[in-house]
């Protein structure tokens, strides 16, 4: 069993009941189990700022999956959650997004996946959330989440009520 991290986001349809939708289906995910989740958060759209803003959280799941058996189980539920990968879109609009930030203490650099996720230490949207519930966390090459958060813009984040 390993501690993986999981990213999750959405700002099309009904996006805060999309990310509450996903926590729970991570917890049906075969061999994984949730463990923590974040509170969900409002922010504003990164890299492409020409859309809806965001709603966001953070997922820590405990799992026998091996990285790419994770990382096909969450394509799965973005697509179960009516997700169409444009690979023409980068950084657009979404019904949902699953990344997996974190899988145990592992570099994994793959074609197919890359982790920690790349842009981890740069992304308020996911490091606020990321404070939240565990702030002592390492992120490989960047240190503690508590000292990541504070060298990002966390300008228009704002938690959720529920």
């Amino acid at each position: 069993m390993v501690e993986a991290w999981i990213g999750l986001g959405a700002n099309l349809g009904d996006a805060e009941g999309s990310v509450r939708g996903a926590l729970r289906a991570l917890d049906g995910l075969a061999d994984t189990t949730l463990l923590r989740a974040s509170s969900l958060y409002a922010t504003p759209a990164w890299g492409n700022e020409d859309q809806p803003p965001f709603v966001n959280a953070v997922a820590c799941v405990q799992t026998t999956l091996p990285p790419l058996a994770l990382l096909h189980a969450l394509l799965a539920l973005e697509q179960q959650f009516g997700r169409v990968r444009d690979p023409s879109l980068h950084w657009g609009p979404r019904m949902l997004d699953l990344d997996i930030l974190l899988y145990a203490d592992q570099v994994i650099d793959l074609a197919e996946l890359t982790v920690p996720h790349p842009f981890l230490h740069q992304r308020a949207f996911v490091l606020v959330p990321l404070a939240e519930v565990a702030p002592g966390l390492v992120l490989p090459g960047h240190g503690r989440v508590q000292d990541a958060v504070m060298q990002v813009d966390p300008c228009g984040i704002s938690r959720l009520e529920g």
